[in-house]
């Protein structure tokens, strides 16, 4: 359930307590009430950056070959989502977003996480992050969504420009990318 196995406050051993006033919910708890892991969804944001007309997605320096993403970060205290997802393309590739448009929110769920995708149209001149090894430029059409995390928001994101989606697998096998090996790292993947 969690990493956690003492109570920050009081250093008392947590338990697993139900909580009453939500149907019943199992929650670790400090004993004394001092504190509760309410362990909710972390909010990721995720963007599929549009530049010159093609879509940018990168590979990781620890993903295996052929695995691409959106670009994909976390907030940070004090900026909105919209400003969060521009400073993480800024970030990642060096580009300045110019348009922000909210694609849609999508579940995680077995990374406990949920994702805030948005569309930017981006300017500049692509420098990756150290912690990206390479990038593709794909036309749009060309974009094979994973059926899983940020793939949601590709699908949809196509579907709403009348292009046709076709989902990846992971290759040579019918297991969906979401369940091969690369992806248990917990990191959302596209192939294009």
């Amino acid at each position: 359930m969690s990493e956690f196995k003492f109570c920050p406050v009081c250093a008392a051993s947590l338990v697993l307590r139900a909580d009453e006033e939500e149907s019943g919910k199992v929650r670790l708890a400090c004993p004394d009430g001092h504190w509760t892991h309410w362990d909710n969804p972390l909010p990721v944001l995720a963007a599929l950056v549009e530049i010159d007309g093609k879509l940018l997605t990168a590979r990781n320096a620890a993903w295996a070959e052929g695995r691409f993403a959106l670009i994909t970060g976390f907030m940070e205290r004090g900026e909105t989502p919209e400003e969060g997802i521009a400073r993480e393309i800024k970030e990642e590739t060096d580009l300045d977003a110019q348009q922000v448009s909210l694609i849609g929110v999508y579940e995680f769920i077995r990374k406990n996480e949920l994702i805030i995708a948005y569309h930017v149209r981006a300017t500049g001149v692509i420098r990756l992050s150290p912690e990206l090894l390479e990038y593709r430029l794909s036309d749009p059409a060309d974009m094979r969504p994973w059926p899983a995390g940020t793939g949601h928001a590709v699908a949809d994101w196509m579907r709403a420009r009348n292009l046709p989606v076709q989902y990846v697998e992971f290759a040579g096998s019918s297991t969906p990318l979401a369940e091969a090996p690369e992806a248990a790292t917990g990191t959302p993947a596209i192939a294009s």
